[in-house]
């Protein structure tokens, strides 16, 4: 079953006129569309900065929990609550789609994704099992009671890209240099594309079950594209990020692409057919629309780390990355990366409100410059 179409993905900016009040905001930024003020979500919003969280996950671990419409149907509302944000994002690991198709990987506190055999060679590639779609009734439960608690606020599902799936399983865990993957990539150029291909099939799967349960935009994540060179990364990763999002074939959903350290790969995390494209706090939006281009949106991009700061410097923050936002085709205020743990919830409130005060059109929705 394919989800019914976006009616704001075919209306150019140009002609859109006062959009259908029924399409939320996020949906409208990621189209270059008009907008009644800039809508807010932040990566990794549910999550440990929650004391409601950590009473909830509390002898729960977390590949469980990711596993339990229960659980993360109420770990998704949480942040949407408290904070007012314009956007749900699906509660997930970036590894569950692999935990899920039966490859044996283990989150230890304080590492991360540990993998029990990691994949050096071709028949490793081939010994990876396939996502099965009929595995995914649990994840599809889940989008289907979040859709119907969240009413007009959009859900965001989730994937991890192809290149970031291939280092935990190569590298057996994280890694800082990523060295045997590029080792791997470059030694290995028909298993790294094999894995590749079946890592890229996984998650439009993954993905897929989301929007055909109501997700109304799909985020990829690419959290270790930026250790590539701009030719390694168009050669050898991006056709793979591009099978994901065409996955998706004909479902009408904004697709948003992400990585960390890519303000090199900018324009080309836009080429795999992104409609927006998420950008870490090392680039300033101003030059991210430069570099992206017109034809795309923009997501970002605050530091984490500003939000541990005084008050006078998240406001002066924000604001600057209000007024940045404002040289892309379509603005999604985000931060650059994950909300860190010991952040205080009540700065993320403030910064909810603080960016609808300043984009907030009275008069009614406004155009986005490009």
């Amino acid at each position: 079953m394919t989800a019914a179409p976006d009616p704001a993905r075919s209306v150019p900016p140009t002609t859109a006129g006062t959009p259908d009040p029924e399409i939320p905001d996020l949906v409208r930024a990621a189209r270059g569309l008009p907008v009644s003020r800039t809508p807010v979500w932040f990566m990794r919003q549910a999550g440990r900065s929650l004391p409601e969280y950590r009473a909830l996950r509390a002898g729960t671990g977390m590949l469980a929990a990711c596993q339990d419409p229960d659980l993360v149907t109420e770990i998704t509302l949480q942040p949407v609550r408290r904070h007012g944000v314009d956007a749900a994002i699906l509660f997930s690991d970036i590894v569950l789609p692999l935990v899920v198709a039966g490859v044996d990987i283990d989150i230890k506190a304080g590492v991360g994704p540990v993998v029990a055999s990691p994949v050096r060679s071709v028949a490793d590639v081939d010994a990876l099992p396939p996502l099965e779609p009929e595995r995914l009734a649990f994840l599809q439960t889940a989008v289907r009671q979040l859709v119907a608690e969240l009413g007009p606020i959009p859900l965001i599902g989730f994937a991890g890209a192809p290149f970031t799936l291939a280092t935990y399983l190569i590298e057996g865990g994280p890694s800082k240099e990523h060295a045997r993957t590029k080792a791997f990539m470059y030694a290995e150029p028909e298993a790294w594309s094999r894995l590749l291909d079946r890592l890229a099939v996984s998650a439009a799967t993954f993905l897929r079950a989301q929007v055909d349960a109501g997700a109304s935009a799909v985020q990829l994540f690419d959290s270790w594209a930026g250790v590539l060179s701009a030719v390694d990364y168009a050669e050898r990763v991006l056709p793979h990020s591009r099978a994901v999002i065409d996955g998706l074939g004909d479902r009408d959903v904004p697709r948003i692409h992400f990585g960390v350290g890519t303000g090199e790969l900018l324009p080309l995390i836009g080429d795999a057919g992104a409609d927006v494209v998420g950008v870490d706090w090392r680039v300033p939006l101003d030059e991210a629309a430069r570099r992206v281009g017109p034809a795309r949106s923009l997501q970002g991009n605050l530091d984490p780390a500003v939000l541990l700061a005084d008050r006078g410097t998240v406001d002066r923050e924000v604001r600057r990355v209000v007024e940045q936002g404002r040289a892309a085709r379509g603005h999604i205020f985000n931060l650059g990366h994950g909300v860190l743990p010991e952040t205080d919830p009540d700065v993320l409130t403030h910064v909810v409100e603080l960016v609808h005060e300043l984009t907030a059109t009275p008069a009614g929705p406004t155009t986005p410059a490009g």
